[in-house]
């Protein structure tokens, strides 16, 4: 397969491309002083709160928090993939897009054509669908789809086709010569025999081709139709055919002309035919596998609102909480998810022919929120008239809420679930902490001490206070203003220190310092397939708390004087703490006058710190 697209191409690409001109082409713009606004194409508005930001390369809206670069808006807006985003950015401009590595030897090589792959999987839908019409074994199929209510017209529509039984027939249709076969092979559609001649996968079944973003069919899945096992079969990994990406049916919801307001996500291929049977076309399922990160992300770039459909027993609950796992990174202001569980012994087709469109959809507009469906799960076994039970809830929540990008959305959900939780819990100062708690979870980071700048700083005190530690804010400060970077000293020790995204700002500076050209967009692209992503993103999202250029840099200063004077206090301590476990006797002339002076500046530090924690009480 092709190689990785070199981060410097996607840095130098994002860093020349002109963002608006890129949004331009699907949403008119108007120049706003140095900045471009429009009414938001996320969500519906009268009063334009979209901004575009050539200067940073940047996008955001004030209204339901969607933001990016020109690569985000296209995945996001224009639904591609991240690497067709990049192609498309790369077409504009007039350039090539290289690939690295994919070839063993860390070189390129030219991208491989998959479109015989793609070719054959078309003939081989097609040779599906004339079995279905002609094979004399075909009545058996078509009589099963008749009694789930099928009618030929809805078959036609998703392209269901018929493998016939036997080894060899798709094999002695399409694989007349060597050159077929291998065609076939790659595609997952014949199966290799060690010494012996390949067969036919799928035998004997239903078969649903699976279509990609651009409507082509990638793969297929096929239903056993007298009960055997496995009940359902699909195409292998193939070069272009990932399970835990694809959704089926998703290609013919989005198509020209149908926009659906939500996606519903089910299990299997028979449940979103027969939903579009009873006027259902916006359910997707898929391929066998819980839903993956991937298949959220997909999912959140053609709609807003997502239900996930399961079974109501023990593994439904289970997969939906799989679920809500893979959720919870993709989540922001502006999207929604829910959870339906359906009654025992029903699935989505026998539901809505039981009881009809308008009831189903009923229930659809009643599914569990994810904030609840995340509390009852986080809830269970714990006493909310505890101040145990409390601390042991908080504990559950706190590495899921770290999950969810830091923004408007995050501190919503928290909001929602502490509401929840304090609703059982009695009236009196035990409530009033629990509400501190979700309180403090809700912000986007922990308050750190601030620095003192001078007059003009004491009057944003209040504003910057619950900001974050001093590195996030150097964070968000580089981001915005990212000649900075040259003026932070000490960059070797700052990743160590032990204060919330302190390795962020290390790694932060080095890129700025390698890269200097980055601005925003830049970076937020710089860092999309690294760890630190969603924390950039979300950083990057609104203004820094200072439009002053010299407080800015005044605030940069401070806020790295307090991690480098926290680095100094740490080796200190450490030191302190290893002279202390050797006897007297054992320590040198000079190792003692150490220890003496280390001791006394402890004792300043402390004394410090007491001073600063009175001068704040009596200010207050």
């Amino acid at each position: 397969m092709a190689g990785r697209i070199p981060q410097s191409f996607i840095d130098d690409l994002v860093a020349n491309v002109d963002i608006v001109e890129v949004i331009e082409h699907y949403v008119p713009l108007k120049r706003a002083g140095k900045e471009f606004k429009a009414c938001c194409p996320f969500h519906d508005e009268k009063t334009p709160s979209f901004t575009v930001v050539p200067d940073k390369q940047f996008y955001h809206c004030f209204g339901c928090g969607a933001h990016g670069t020109a690569v985000g808006f296209l995945m996001d807006y224009a639904n591609m993939e991240f690497v067709e985003a990049v192609e498309e950015l790369a077409r504009r401009t007039g350039r090539e897009v290289p690939r690295e590595g994919g070839d063993g030897g860390g070189g390129r090589r030219p991208r491989e054509d998959l479109e015989p792959l793609f070719d054959m999987l078309e003939r081989a839908n097609a040779w599906f669908r004339r079995q279905l019409r002609r094979h004399p074994g075909a009545a058996r199929a078509v009589d099963y789809l008749k009694g789930r209510g099928l009618s030929g017209e809805v078959a036609a529509e998703f392209q269901l086709g018929f493998a016939p039984p036997g080894w060899d027939g798709m094999l002695g249709e399409l694989g007349a010569d060597g050159s077929a076969r291998a065609a076939l092979i790659r595609a997952g559609l014949l199966v290799e025999r060690d010494g012996g001649r390949p067969y036919d996968r799928f035998r004997d079944r239903i078969t649903f081709p699976i279509h990609d973003s651009k409507g082509r069919v990638a793969g297929f899945g096929a239903r056993t139709i007298d009960g055997g096992e496995p009940k359902y079969l699909n195409s292998p990994e193939t070069p272009v055919f990932r399970k835990g990406r694809e959704l089926y049916g998703l290609w013919r919801a989005r198509r020209a002309g149908r926009s659906p307001a939500r996606l519903l996500v089910v299990e299997g291929y028979m449940d979103v035919v027969a939903l579009a049977q009873s006027g259902i076309g916006y359910a997707v399922a898929t391929l066998g596998t819980a839903a993956t990160g991937d298949h959220v992300q997909r999912l959140f770039r053609a709609v807003n609102d997502v239900v996930f459909c399961f079974d109501g027993d023990e593994a439904g609950r289970r997969a939906a909480w799989r679920a809500v796992e893979n959720t919870l990174p993709a989540m922001k202001a502006g999207r929604q998810a829910s959870f339906l569980f359906l009654p025992e012994g029903e699935d989505p087709d026998s539901l809505v022919r039981a009881e009809g469109r308008q009831a189903f959809e009923s229930r659809l507009d009643g599914a569990l929120p994810l904030s609840r469906f995340l509390f009852d799960h986080l809830a269970a076994g714990v006493d909310p008239g505890t101040a145990e039970g409390g601390a042991r809830f908080v504990d559950r929540l706190r590495p899921h809420v770290g999950r969810i990008p830091a923004g408007p959305y995050r501190r919503q959900l928290v909001a929602r679930i502490g509401a929840l939780y304090a609703a059982r819990v009695p009236a009196g100062p035990y409530r009033r902490q629990i509400e501190a708690w979700f309180d403090g979870l809700s912000r986007d980071g922990s308050p750190g001490e601030l620095a003192r700048l001078g007059d003009r700083m004491r009057a944003h005190t209040e504003r910057l206070r619950g900001s974050g530690s001093p590195a996030t804010r150097a964070v968000r400060m580089l981001l915005h203003e990212p000649s900075l970077a040259a003026e932070a000293a000490g960059v070797e020790v700052i990743g160590a220190v032990d204060v919330a995204d302190a390795d962020l700002l290390a790694d932060l500076v080095e890129t700025l310092r390698a890269h200097p050209n980055l601005r925003t967009g830049g970076l937020i692209e710089h860092y999309r397939q690294l760890e630190w992503f969603h924390s950039i993103e979300a950083l990057a999202h609104g203004e820094p708390e200072l439009s002053d250029p010299d407080l800015l840099r005044a605030e940069f200063a401070g806020c790295l004087r307090w991690i480098l004077d926290r680095a100094e206090h740490l080796e200190a301590q450490r030191r302190l703490d290893a002279l202390k476990n050797r006897r007297p006797s054992e320590l040198s002339a000079g190792e003692r006058r150490e220890f003496a002076e280390l001791t006394a500046r402890k004792a300043v530090h402390r004394g410090g710190t007491a001073s600063r924690s009175q001068g704040s009480r009596g200010e207050a």
